[in-house]
């Protein structure tokens, strides 16, 4: 059995478990943009200088942030 099939067994109720913060943050910037990311989610990191690393690390650090992320992820996921 893959690392993968199994990570879903694991977990099967949970959309979120095995997807990486960097890997939502990539599908978020290729769908939206980063301007387009900033209306939807009222942050600094997507709006003055926006780069992948600088929002990992602020994401990282801010718990109510990276749930905001996470729930666009999800609607847009679901959308799909």
């Amino acid at each position: 059995m893959d690392k993968e099939n199994s990570q879903k067994k694991e977990q099967p109720n949970n959309p979120m478990h095995g997807v990486k913060l960097i890997t939502i943050l990539e599908v978020l910037v290729e769908h939206y943009g980063w301007e387009g990311l900033a209306k939807k989610i009222n942050i600094n990191c997507f709006k003055s200088d926006p780069s992948i690393k600088s929002s990992l690390t602020f994401l990282r650090k801010t718990p109510w942030a990276r749930d905001k992320v996470e729930q666009l992820y999800l609607d847009l996921v679901k959308k799909k």
